[in-house]
């Protein structure tokens, strides 16, 4: 992964996001109907990114969760997107 050159000085988030912290579980997303064919990690890591540190994204076949540093971003971030259309398919 460390050889690809679009990755050089950015920090990559880790692929964990089902950590056992009843604390962690409040600030992470579920991104459901996504068109994961086309829309991958670092896709969804831009997105999202806004509402705040990202800690961890994991992407699945056909949804994914964002794992964030606080349960405050984690809202902004499903009141932001909800429902967004990504890929022709809504959020």
């Amino acid at each position: 992964k460390s050889s690809d050159p679009t990755m050089t000085g950015k920090t990559q988030t880790s692929n964990v996001t089902n950590k056992n912290d009843p604390k962690s579980i409040n600030s992470r997303v579920f991104i459901g109907n996504l068109n994961t064919a086309i829309v991958k990690k670092g896709d969804i890591e831009a997105i999202f990114a806004k509402y705040g540190k990202i800690v961890g994204c994991s992407v699945h076949k056909g949804y994914a969760f964002v794992q964030y540093m606080s349960e405050r971003h984690a809202r902004a971030a499903v009141a932001g997107e909800n429902a967004r259309i990504i890929a022709g398919q809504p959020l």
